[in-house]
């Protein structure tokens, strides 16, 4: 069974990359934890107002209607603070580098070797894993993938091949061959621990494509899981990013 645990992220995430982002623009005057309302009337026309100044509208939520400035006009989005904002205004203008500011780390159990081959070829993460040369694998666990575990016929020689595996390392390991040696015939079923570091836009790099429909299933569902735990943590940084939960996958939105 999968488990995705969050070890550790940046404190105040999006703040951080708010202060750094402002520094190329020295724009530290337009912070402000209050809403920030993107507002539309009849006309077309689209103001930004900020609810630290206007505080009777802190609690108006998009699609909500309110008289300002002599006018009617609807609530077209609301963002919760400034670095909600800017963060938005940096990724669509292509201004990723700023989100390298925040890290997250996780653990990963119950994820497969095959697995674990694709996800270190992200070469601007960091990674630990589980060592094949000092830990005894006699004992090892499996990943059955969903087709084979749905074919009687195939799952039957799938077990039978991972038995025969087993006995092999094991048989190799009696007669005092090392495990660095012994790890030979171990099969990419492996069952593999690992410890993923990177920084925001690393993440989003590895959202689009190891979420993306034409991904490896295995890799797709864990990465969906890091997806999960990120957007509750940083939802700025990852909102254009759409979990499709019925395809299980994860695809960028059109921000237009």
């Amino acid at each position: 069974m999968i488990e995705v645990k969050l070890l550790g992220i940046t404190p105040n995430a999006e703040q951080i990359i708010e202060e750094a982002g402002r520094t190329a623009y020295l724009s530290f005057d337009k912070k402000s934890e209050y809403p920030i309302l993107k507002l539309k009337n009849s006309s077309g026309i689209t103001k930004i107002i900020y609810t630290e100044k206007e505080r009777e509208f802190i609690e108006k939520r998009e699609n909500d209607k309110i008289e300002y400035s002599e006018d009617n006009w609807d609530v077209v989005k609301r963002w919760e603070n400034s670095a909600a904002k800017f963060i938005e205004m940096l990724i669509n203008s292509g201004h990723h580098s700023v989100l390298e500011h925040s890290y997250a780390t996780f653990r990963i159990k119950g994820g497969s070797r095959a697995f674990t081959h694709q996800i270190v070829r992200h070469r601007l993460s960091s990674f630990t894993q589980q060592s094949q040369r000092y830990v005894d694998e006699k004992d090892f666990e499996y990943i059955i993938p969903d087709s084979i575990e749905e074919n009687e016929a195939a799952k039957r020689i799938f077990i039978e091949f991972m038995a025969t595996a087993k006995d092999t390392y094991h048989k190799l390991r009696e007669l005092n061959v090392k495990r660095e040696d012994a790890r030979f015939v171990l099969p990419n079923a492996t069952e593999s621990e690992i410890v993923i570091s990177a920084n925001f836009r690393e993440w989003r790099h590895i959202f689009e494509l190891r979420g993306h429909p034409t991904a490896q299933w295995e890799i797709r569902k864990i990465i969906i899981e890091i997806y999960k735990i990120l957007r509750n943590e940083a939802r700025s940084v990852f909102f254009d990013f759409k979990y499709d939960k019925e395809k299980g996958t994860l695809v960028k939105k059109n921000r237009y």
